[in-house]
């Protein structure tokens, strides 16, 4: 069981670091070749258009096939997407660069299963820090992924073409380690349709708080994120001091992954939802107090570690909401909400910024955030009370 979770955990590290890298550059690249500025993080928002669809049918294909022939297919993907953005950088195809979106989105989509198959492969007292330690490969790829963009930024001769390039020698690290990993076999019944229908379990309050902490933490996370480098460069910091605040946000996204799962453990996972949500908040109010280089660096440390409180919980309370023989519909429905907010966002991050400028970006996410801190309060004392009267 340690040995697949600790191997989980270095592809998620490596997914992860070459994640960052993008993230770093690709705001940038997209506003270098896009015919209007207000289009820069367009290819962000298909990327992760392309993840939101791809979830429903990555599930069900590895609820059939298994964990590891649906990774390394996921991985494969990743390899022809970042192949491919890398090429259309270098012969400065706008077009080119978005078509190769798509790809790294079903990419992206494949690899967030990794918390899953590491839930699936603990025991039920492990599953929240099994989870938690997946996640904390993510803080390798703090440190690596905006270094890796740093190194490869002008590493050719078309500016950022060699970050992308340099995802495909991660991915290929990632299939050979994916192949020694021990992942239970597939559920028949799980592909076949067993259990609830999907209609019932959405309809639950434990699925509709963990799905609105999940949700509402990415999405919110990736709107400020995305456009953070736009803001930096925008207000007269160079590309190194925006690539050191990534660096910080990522850290701060999965460091506390190393005892999140034992604070959930301690308090519970809605005291940790709630957390997460005033955590987030907090970035907000320090984003908006102004644009100093340190504004924008504790602010996205407090965003990521308000991320990871609300994504691990979110996603350890949903284990909670499904059988075993309804998880692949349950996970995918969730990963589809998740991802389909994060494509909102993507977009909706550089069109604001573009029009409405930082300040404004920050107060529109305060509202979400309020949402999810206002359902998890909610969630529990309305188990507190059912506890009570039990």
């Amino acid at each position: 069981m340690r040995r697949s979770v600790l191997l989980l955990a270095v592809c998620q590290a490596l997914a992860m670091t070459g994640t960052s890298s993008l993230m770093t550059v690709g705001a940038l690249a997209g506003k270098m070749l896009a015919p209007d500025p207000r289009m820069a993080t367009l290819p962000f928002a298909i990327q992760f258009i392309a993840t939101a669809l791809s979830t429903i049918p990555a599930s069900l294909l590895m609820a059939r096939t298994g964990r590891r022939i649906g990774f390394t297919v996921g991985q494969l993907i990743g390899i022809a997407g970042a192949a491919l953005a890398a090429y259309a950088i270098y012969v400065g195809s706008f077009w080119l660069f978005m078509a190769a979106s798509p790809l790294l989105g079903v990419h992206n989509a494949v690899w967030q299963y990794y918390r899953f198959a590491a839930a699936e492969v603990s025991s039920a007292e492990y599953r929240a820090r099994a989870i938690s330690y997946v996640l904390a490969g993510g803080v390798v790829a703090a440190v690596a992924g905006p270094q890796l963009a740093i190194l490869t930024v002008d590493l050719s001769a078309a500016t950022f073409s060699a970050t992308y390039a340099a995802m495909v020698g991660l991915s290929v690290a990632a299939i050979a380690i994916l192949q020694f990993i021990d992942v239970p076999k597939p559920v028949p019944a799980d592909y076949a349709g067993g259990g609830r229908r999907i209609a019932e379990i959405i309809r639950t309050p434990v699925f509709m708080v963990a799905a609105t902490s999940s949700t509402i933490g990415y999405g919110v996370m990736n709107m400020l994120m995305t456009s953070t480098p736009l803001a930096m460069i925008g207000c007269g910091f160079g590309f190194g001091d925006s690539a050191h605040v990534i660096q910080w946000h990522v850290l701060g996204m999965f460091a506390p992954s190393f005892f999140t799962g034992h604070v959930i453990r301690r308090i519970g996972v809605v005291n940790v939802i709630v957390i997460g949500c005033a955590l987030q908040a907090g970035a907000i109010a320090i984003a908006v107090a102004g644009v100093d280089w340190e504004n924008f660096l504790f602010g996205l440390m407090a965003l990521g570690v308000g991320w990871n409180f609300m994504f691990i919980g979110g996603t350890t309370l949903l284990t909670e909401s499904y059988a075993p023989d309804e998880r692949a519909k349950t996970q995918a429905a969730h990963d589809f909400m998740v991802f389909a907010m994060v494509a909102l966002t993507a977009y909706s991050s550089g069109f604001l910024h573009e029009t409405l400028g930082w300040v404004s970006v920050n107060l529109i996410a305060a509202v979400p955030v309020s949402l999810a801190f206002v359902a998890a309060v909610w969630f529990r004392l309305a188990t507190g009370a059912r506890r009570a009267a039990s």
